[in-house]
């Protein structure tokens, strides 16, 4: 036990990272002891391309374990990214080698679960593309979500 404690307070479970700020949140499942489990929203707007903004909502796992940082919340989540503001793309987006490069990370476990957000760029259709999906240090979890901002030339003016 005296290692997951230390480990809980090397990896913070409720750190936002990437500028991300919560957003609102909704009760799921009533706890009598401890927080309850719910659903958060949070945006995050893309720390190399001002403009583009995401919203991220994620379960939460309550109880005791989840009020003080012990739980492992499930992989379940959902994206929605905008325009938010005029995009004017870095050479290594538009060029591709930025291509999957994290651009949000959320902590959702103690030990070493995490949920991400990582960024692609269409070159094509001129369009970004934010995946999402969790993963551990040994294997990863399939549930995903993606969504996608066409840079509208409207902004660009």
């Amino acid at each position: 036990m005296g290692c997951i404690l230390a480990l809980a307070m090397l990896v913070p479970a409720t750190g936002v990272w990437a500028g991300g700020e919560l957003i609102g949140e909704v009760r799921t499942k009533f706890k009598v002891l401890g927080a309850n489990d719910k659903i958060v929203i949070e945006a995050f707007d893309d720390p190399d391309i001002p403009g583009a903004t995401c919203y991220l909502s994620r379960a939460k796992t309550g109880g005791i374990s989840g009020s003080i940082g012990l739980a492992e919340d499930t992989s379940d989540a959902s994206l929605a990214c905008r325009q938010t503001g005029n995009i004017q793309l870095p050479g290594s987006v538009r060029s591709g080698k930025d291509d999957g490069e994290q651009v949000f990370k959320k902590s959702t476990s103690v030990l070493f679960k995490s949920m991400q957000v990582v960024r692609y760029y269409d070159k094509k259709r001129h369009t970004l593309i934010y995946l999402t999906y969790s993963n551990k240090l040994v294997d990863g979890s399939p549930k995903n979500a993606v969504s996608a901002i066409p840079i509208l030339d409207k902004w660009n003016d």
